[in-house]
Order: C-alpha cells, then structure tokens, then sequence
C-alpha cells in the first residue's frame, strides 16, 4: 500500500509515497531466546527488541504496584536491534518495567512483550525463580498420546462458567484450581468439576484465554467482574484473576500448572485459546511501547488496520511479529505442557506463519494439535490468498479450521436466532450437512455447488476439520433452539439437540462441544455474553440432575465415536472410498453408510439415518444382522438391541444408526 499525504505513526513519520511495509522490512531482527530477561549464575540479563529507539532503561521495583522506583539500569543497543543491560545479582523478588524513548520523547513504562511472571493486573514484570513453580511430579507430567487430532474430543469451557455457580460444589470457584478438585458434586449427588469432565469421557478441554488479559482488576477481584479474556495484555504470563493471590506472581504460575497436570492425570489434555491477533491497546499496547508501529497493520491514512473487530491487527507477516507468535506458543507448550492451541480470528494471521507455527510445535510435541477461526472480523491488507481462511487450510500442514458449513446448516443461521436448519426441520440444507459429514473433502456424491457457505472442498484431509454447533460466541445450542422452535416443549428441543450433536459426532473431522450442552445449560438468551455476570454465564450443575437423560445420551455419543475409528478417518481417499450416499430424496433426511470395516474397524458397516422432518418416515435397510446403537432419541454404545433389517421407522427429529460385522 502506498500512501499519501504526511502522518505520523506512533514514533515514527512518513512522507508521501512511503510504503511502511518496506521500512519495517528493512528493520533487524532477532530470534534469540534471551528476550526480556534471563537470571542465571552469572547474574540478571534483560534484553529488549527495539531497533528504532534512541534509549532504553529498566525501572527495577520492590512490589508489583504503588511504589517508587529503587534503581534504574540503562540499557545499550547490540546487533539485532536489541537493547541489553545486566546486574551481577539474581534479582528474584524485585519487578521491573522497560522505558522507550523514541527521539527525544520518553513512552509510558511497559513490562515489555516478553513478560513471563507479572504483579497485578500485570503493569509490572516479575523475576521468579520458575522452577520453584514446578507441582511435584511435573517433570514426567504429560498429556494423552493421539494417533490424530480426529482422535480428540474438545470441550470448550470458561474458568468462571464452569465452576463460579454454587451448585458446582467447588471450593476454588473461578480459579485455576478448580480443576484439580477430586469428587465434587452437586447438591443433587452428581459429579461436577473435573470428576464430571471424566465422566462425560471428553479427551481435551479447551480453555478459554488464561494469559494475561486487560478487563478484569485483579486490584478488585470482590466486585466478581466477568470476561471471556479476547483482550491481551501479557500473552506469556498467567491471568491473575485465575489464581489465589494476583499479587504474587509465582502464585498463578504455580496454579496454572498444577490445573494442567490435574487434567494430565486425569488423561485429559489442555488446549489453550489464543489471541495474538490483535491487542487490548492500540498506542499503549506493549507492543507499542517498545517498537511503534511495527507489530501493526495500518490502513493507507496511517490508522490502524482493524480485521479484529477490536481496534487494530497485528502483523504476523513481519518476521519479529512471526518470531514472536512462534516462540510463545512453543513456551506455553515447553513451561505449561499445553496440548493444543486454537487461534482466534486466525485468518488475520498468514499462511506461512501458521504452517511454521504447526511445525514448531510438532517437534516438541507430536500429540500438539492447532486450530482456529478461518476468517476475520473485517477486511484487512494482508491479500486474501495468504490469508489462514478456511478456504486457504489446505496450504497449512498441520492446522485445522472451525466448519461454519455443518454449524450453520445443522441449528440454522448462526446470525439469525429463528432461522431453522436441517435438525429443526427447515428443508434445503441436506447437501450442506453431507460437506460435514465428509469434513469439507472432495466426495463423489457430494454437490459442492449446492453448499450454503462453502462451494469447493476446501480441505485436503478430514484433519483439517473441526465440527461443531455451538461454542461461546453466539447462542448457545439450548437458547437458539428456544428462540428457533417457539410452541414447543424442552422434551422436544433437547430431541433436536441429540439430534444436531449426533450428526457433528459421527462426521468425519473432530467434534467440538461447549461446556454445559451436556446438560442442557442455557445462558438466557444473551448471545454475546463476554462481559455477562455469573448469573447470565455460570453452570448450573442441579440441571445434570434434571436433564439426566440428556447427559447420558452425550455420554453415549462420545463413547461410541472413541470406540469406532470409522469416525475418525484421517485421509479424504478413505472417506470417499467408505461413506457412500443412499439415494435419498426427501426433505430432511440423509442417509448413508461407512463401510470396509473403515479405519480398522470392529464394524463392517455402519448406517446412519438422519431425519429432521417433524414426522417419523420410512426406511428400507438391507437385510442383516444389525446392531441397533440409536434410535428415537436414546443411543448406547455397546447397542439398544439387534434387527434384520428390512423397512424401519425414524422417528421424527431423530437418529438411526445400526452396525453390522459381516
């Protein structure tokens, strides 16, 4: 982009005709992972990427906030850009913040963008000694070994929603160690916490953001303030609000840790939601205060790019920006064992980056696993072609993308709350399920012409697909059926929902539920409820009771796709060899088979009849000796009874599903 006229960016001028991208190309880099600060016996080592600043010194404090400066080190520039400076002693204890000045002007004090530890609400780096921080056992500590990401099971959950309500039976509310609680319960006798998260049989859950972020005052944690976390502040250290004691900044580190392990010998893993599209600040941002106007994109009048929705977009496409992503999700991965990373918004990152991102990780780990958003908030410069749009996924090795098409066409329109879809009875969406049922990849019998959202197979392989009907965004799967289905009975609404999840659990992919669906939680009807109270976001966990049969059938759903590797095809020859279509015409029906015994499966074939007609209909299957596994609305892994076959009815908004050996 070429711009015109003067303006400035934050510490930086540009005339007519500049083309910013090409000065922030010509900056040195430097990749070195001895950012920020390193104490080892030699003494404490800060360091600080700022290749355009004049000076550069290091604020050292006594306390995380309220009180005054007790040194100041100046720092030198070295090759790279970086501003380094050392002490002899091993400052464990103190705090300290950076200080730019670009020109002749000093910017605010900013804990720097590769802050580890942090005091309250995180204006102050922190200096601990992170292996004090370590649970007993951590260094054989780690999550459960899958062949595949089609082997997970992703349960997305918010640290407060999940275990704020009274009725979770939690002693740590809220807080990262309310996952390490054993034999919690309700006050109706059901298990809650992560006793319940072992009873569903869920493999992973996915976290929403637990880095540092700026809307809640760890100052003020009585006044209970609520946020889902998409504003960043620190990306490397711990949210505050999660923890004990925010002040103490060994304490959330310590926390958070023993969180994960508690899962990791649960055999459950930890995916962690990250945001490193765009920042909280724009000109105050850490970002900004230590490299102005690199880490951004900006339109042509100088303002900044806004693809997030959020203020602004960061620029994954230039190498310190790339360097900072790849490098932080690798330290999440090595310091807190995180098992997995989805990437909000990720299409605003580049192509290249998420494939070096992918890369990275897998040599730490090969059981990591990366998703995201494929698509932004808004338009951005980066060009559409490299753009980590869903369209773009099969250009990234080893990243998986959220499908819109089985979402939107299995519970209706996501933006329109009565809008209908295929488990609802709203006719014209059955080519757009089976794009979900074959995870996006190329089919034989699937019209990609006849899609809703998407019109060619976009993914190379069915692990390049997350399926799902509902997650924090938006209405929940319990609200959006109230508000699609007026007139009818929950009994009949939580049809519809066993209905939707049966069809994203047997796809081909990786299922992704949202916390509390199991129970049939709701969040009355506030779609976007990232500041929401308790009252709008917790669980309330009397309904496990309540809606006891609903549980049973998730329960079911989850055990039958662990058990059967024909849900878990992982490469789309496999799929378009073993799925074949019946001939079905009728409105809101689909009806299929898997066949060959796929993925090694116990299961020569096995049929599965959707109908989302409110009435029952007819079927004719092959005679056999058949398995019943689902049928009006009740699923057993293991099998309901047998049949041979011959003419079947589905009951209305239902599944049928049967299982043959031979």
């Amino acid at each position: 982009m070429l711009l015109t006229g003067m303006f400035a960016l934050p510490g930086t001028l540009y005339a007519q005709g500049t083309n910013p991208d090409a000065v922030y190309a010509s900056y040195p880099t430097y990749n070195g992972q001895d950012l920020e600060l390193v104490v080892d016996n030699s003494g404490t080592k800060f360091a600080l990427w700022s290749p355009k600043a004049t000076a550069v010194r290091v604020n050292l404090y006594d306390t995380g906030r309220n009180t005054p400066v007790t040194r100041t080190l100046e720092m030198r520039l070295t090759p790279g850009g970086v501003w380094r400076t050392s002490v002899p002693e091993q400052l464990y204890g103190k705090f300290y913040t950076f200080q730019v000045k670009m020109g002749d002007k000093w910017l605010n004090e900013t804990p720097g963008v590769w802050a580890k530890a942090v005091g309250t609400n995180g204006h102050r780096a922190a200096i601990i000694d992170f292996a004090a921080t370590n649970p007993e056992g951590w260094e054989a500590d780690h999550g459960p070994a899958i062949n595949a990401i089609t082997d997970a099971v992703l349960y997305e959950m918010h640290h407060r929603d999940f275990s704020v309500h009274p009725s979770s039976g939690i002693t740590h509310k809220g807080k990262f160690l309310a996952l390490t609680e054993p034999m919690t319960k309700s006050p109706l006798g059901d298990a809650t916490g992560i006793d319940h998260l072992k009873e569903l049989g869920v493999t992973h859950v996915h976290i929403l953001p637990s880095y540092d972020y700026n809307s809640v005052d760890e100052a003020n944690l009585p006044a209970n303030q609520y946020n889902w976390g998409y504003d960043p502040y620190n990306y490397n250290a711990p949210e505050g609000s999660y923890s004990t004691d925010p002040a103490n900044p060994s304490t959330r580190v310590r926390e958070m840790k023993q969180m994960v392990k508690a899962l990791h010998d649960a055999g459950i893993g930890v995916v962690m939601d990250v945001v490193y599209n765009h920042t909280a600040n724009n000109d105050d941002s850490n970002f900004s205060l230590t490299a102005p106007g690199y880490y951004y994109r900006h339109r042509e009048d100088g303002s900044y790019s806004d693809a997030s929705g959020c203020g602004n977009e960061t620029a994954s496409d230039r190498q310190q920006m790339r360097d900072f992503i790849i490098n932080s999700v690798k330290y999440w991965a090595k310091e807190y064992h995180i098992d997995g990373f989805r990437f909000d918004l990720m299409a605003i990152h580049d192509t290249e980056t998420m494939s070096q991102v992918a890369a990275a990780l897998k040599e730490i780990n090969p059981n990591i696993f990366i998703y995201g958003e494929g698509w932004t908030a808004g338009d951005s410069p980066l060009p559409v072609e490299r753009r980590a749009l869903k369209e773009n996924v099969a250009k990234m090795k080893g990243i998986a993308v959220f499908s819109d098409d089985i979402r939107d066409a299995v519970k209706g329109h996501y933006s329109n709350a009565a809008d209908r879809g295929f488990a609802t009875g709203k006719p014209g969406n059955e080519e757009t399920v089976k794009i979900g049922i074959v995870a996006s990849t190329a089919h034989p019998q699937v019209d990609y012409k006849k899609g809703n959202n998407s019109r060619f197979p976009y993914a190379s392989a069915p692990t390049q697909i997350i399926n799902y009907v509902s997650c924090h965004d938006d209405l929940t799967l319990t609200d959006k059926l109230a508000k699609s289905m007026p007139g009818t009975t929950e009994a009949q609404r939580q049809r519809a929902a066993r209905l939707a999840q049966t069809i994203v659990f047997t796809s081909q992919g990786t299922p992704f539920m949202f916390a509390g669906e199991e129970v049939f939680r709701d969040k009355k009807g506030v779609h976007n409820s990232y500041k929401s109270p308790d009252s709008v976001n917790a669980i309330d966990w009397t309904l496990k009771h309540v809606n006891a049969d609903q549980f049973h059938y998730y329960q079911e759903l989850i055990k039958l796709r662990r058990a059967h590797p024909a849900f878990r095809m992982t490469t789309a020859e496999d799929i378009a060899r073993n799925i074949v279509f019946d001939n079905e015409k009728r409105p809101n029906v689909i009806s299929y088979s898997i066949k060959n015994n796929a993925g090694g499966d116990s299961f020569n074939e096995i049929k599965l009849v959707f109908n989302g007609q409110e009435a029952p209909i007819e079927v004719k299957i092959p005679h056999g000796d058949w398995t019943v596994i689902a049928r009006d609305g009740q699923l057993n892994a293991d099998g309901l009874d047998t049949t041979r076959g011959g003419k079947m009815t589905v009951p209305a908004t239902s599944a049928l599903i049967l299982a043959r050996t031979k």
